[in-house]
């Protein structure tokens, strides 16, 4: 069966790629006259400490929505509107990011603190829901699927994006009383996404060689 996203695949590859370049466009340089010594630079990078760690949440947040989105379309074969239009609500999400992150960066290390968190968790609870559409679209049709994939399969990739939604969501609703720990859950997400997104991935390889 050939692959019919090929192009869907590097239009979204290149929308990934430059937002995440944008993000770096929050790290500033100090005015040369500001800085004499190296205790001044010292200084100045420390007052920086937001913007750094906005850069790290949204840097690695992104790569590992562009991981998920290369494992998503290695089970996606086919292609229709619904998964066009739902991949570019992914898309138009992602390259929203970089704006809740300048926020991060700016106004986190103030007494807008819980404002922006709120901002910047509801932006992955929106993206979170894109890609849980783009799956259902995907999924509740089999022949756009990867040949000899299982319904056992099907549901372990549903269920690894549908338990996003929750955490996300209690991400937000931390963000209001203790933005430090609506961060450190997004954080969790990552290290959560990167082994069972692996893990599901084995176990559809393994299927499919069995079948062989």
């Amino acid at each position: 069966m050939e692959k019919e996203t090929v192009r869907i695949e590097g239009f979204s590859d290149a929308v990934f790629a430059i937002a995440i370049t944008l993000l770096v466009l929050d790290l500033h340089m100090p005015e040369e006259n500001s800085v004499k010594n190296s205790n001044d630079l010292l200084i100045f990078l420390k007052n920086q400490w937001p913007a750094f760690l906005a850069f790290f949440l949204s840097f690695f947040s992104i790569f590992i929505m562009w991981v998920n989105h290369h494992k998503i379309f290695k089970q996606i074969y086919s292609r229709n509107s619904g998964i066009m239009f739902s991949n570019g609500l992914i898309l138009f999400l992602v390259s929203a990011v970089s704006y809740p992150t300048s926020l991060l960066a700016r106004f986190f290390n103030g007494e807008a603190s819980a404002a922006v968190v709120a901002i910047y968790t509801g932006i992955f609870v929106l993206i979170n829901l894109a890609y849980n559409l783009l799956w259902f679209l995907a999924s509740r049709n089999k022949n756009l699927l990867r040949p000899g994939i299982s319904d056992v399969a099907i549901r372990k990739i549903q269920n690894n994006y549908l338990f996003g939604f929750p955490v996300y969501l209690i991400a937000l609703i931390c963000s209001f009383k203790a933005p430090a720990v609506a961060l450190v859950i997004i954080l969790g997400l990552w290290i959560f996404w990167a082994l069972s997104s692996g893990k599901i991935e084995m176990g559809i390889k393994k299927e499919l060689e069995s079948t062989l």
